[in-house]
């Protein structure tokens, strides 16, 4: 529960989509992008292909309004269906990202230093926006 502590997921230039087996029923349940269970969650999704499945908020609470100031979620250029934001949640700590300057913090190249150790193993990667 540290705020400066460096860590959460980044989700770049993927597909968020139904299981096989789920396709023909994903409309009778709610999914979401993620729900806050630490103070300190950070999640952002980078030009990733949403399918419908999602929700239009996109996240939702894990026990009233716990953590929504100091959380920070965040979406980039995504696209999809499950990727409109104009119903998207209203909470402080959610971002809708402006701007390769403000999506760059959370790539492979300055999120995880990806570009010091992944190309050994042989990986492919994107390194930026």
């Amino acid at each position: 529960d540290d705020p400066h502590e460096n860590t959460g997921i980044s989700i770049q230039h993927s597909r968020v989509r139904a299981a096989p087996e789920f396709e023909a029923v994903k409309g009778r349940f709610k999914s979401y992008l993620g729900r806050p269970w630490k103070k300190y969650a950070r999640t952002v999704f980078l030009k990733t292909d949403l399918d419908g499945l999602i929700d239009p908020r996109g996240w939702t609470e894990w026990r009233g309004d716990f953590a929504l100031s100091t959380l920070y979620y965040g979406e980039f250029m995504n696209t999809g269906a499950g990727a409109g934001d104009s119903r998207r949640v209203n909470w402080p700590g959610f971002h809708l990202l402006h701007g390769e300057n403000e999506a760059s913090p959370f790539t492979v190249s300055r999120f995880i230093q990806g570009d010091s150790w992944i190309p050994i193993t042989g990986v492919p990667f994107l390194a930026g926006v």
